[in-house]
């Protein structure tokens, strides 16, 4: 009966470990459920205020792509962050701006795999947590 009993308590502690391992990544998700929960998180990493001046620079910001060709958020976005956009495969693109779409800068993985790719693709190399926290102060403050 010992022996049950041990084994029985090993388990649980060990599934106790596992399910407290796993607290700060749920706590984490669902602190980041909103846009503003983003923006801190973001200033949090970069130790810096995000500025939606330096955002809205970025946003609209002209860029020569080693292709030859000139592009910026606006490419894609528009030049309205409430309007509909189009990727260069003629997809629509849904408002960027939380005001105009709620489910923007609410999925942390998602938030992350966008600016990974929307990055790479208009800048060439990574955002940096400055910019990423630029980027989502600029569309919180459109109105």
């Amino acid at each position: 009966m010992k022996r049950i009993l041990n084994k029985m308590f090993s388990n649980l502690t060990v599934g106790a470990i596992t399910v407290a391992a796993l607290l700060p990544v749920v706590t984490l998700n669902a602190e980041a459920a909103n846009p503003q929960n983003m923006l801190a998180m973001y200033q949090d990493q970069s130790g810096t205020q995000g500025s939606a001046t330096r955002g809205e620079k970025f946003f609209f910001a002209k860029r020569a792509h080693s292709n030859g060709e000139t592009v910026s958020c606006t490419t894609c976005h528009t030049e309205n962050p409430k309007a509909t956009g189009k990727t260069r495969a003629n997809k629509l693109i849904e408002p960027i701006a939380p005001v105009a779409n709620k489910e923007r800068f609410t999925d942390p993985a998602k938030v992350e795999k966008w600016f990974k790719r929307n990055c790479k693709d208009v800048l060439e190399r990574a955002c940096s947590e400055q910019e990423k926290a630029d980027f989502i102060a600029y569309m919180l403050s459109v109105k």
